[in-house]
């Protein structure tokens, strides 16, 4: 059960990624928006989707409440491809480790020097 979860988790992740590229929403193209994960719950109810946004906070907020505002068209488009019994409610979630990671990297090449 775990496997096909994580098939799913990974097809929706693909998916959700090419339907968020083609919004028209300008708070979602103003920043480069990439969906890092997918979380999908056994029950095909709920998916959690963790984007990373590349710029300034205020930036961050809007990517994120643009991608609220247009979860019912992501759904339902997602619905079409997937094709499953069930099309999840999609939660979108910001995710910061991208960041966090070249964070870490920055001050290990200062401390390298």
């Amino acid at each position: 059960m775990a496997n096909r979860i994580d098939r799913i988790n990974e097809e929706a992740k693909k998916e959700i990624s090419s339907i968020i590229r083609d919004l028209k929403d300008p708070r979602v193209t103003k920043g480069l928006c990439s969906i890092v994960a997918v979380d999908i719950t056994k029950d095909l109810r709920w998916c959690k989707a963790y984007v990373s946004v590349l710029g300034n906070d205020e930036v961050k907020k809007g990517a994120i409440d643009g991608l609220k505002s247009a979860s019912g068209f992501v759904r339902r488009e997602l619905a079409h491809r997937l094709k499953l019994r069930y099309t999840p409610e999609i939660i979108f979630t910001l995710d910061n480790s991208i960041e966090h990671g070249a964070h870490i990297n920055r001050l290990l090449h200062d401390i390298e020097k």
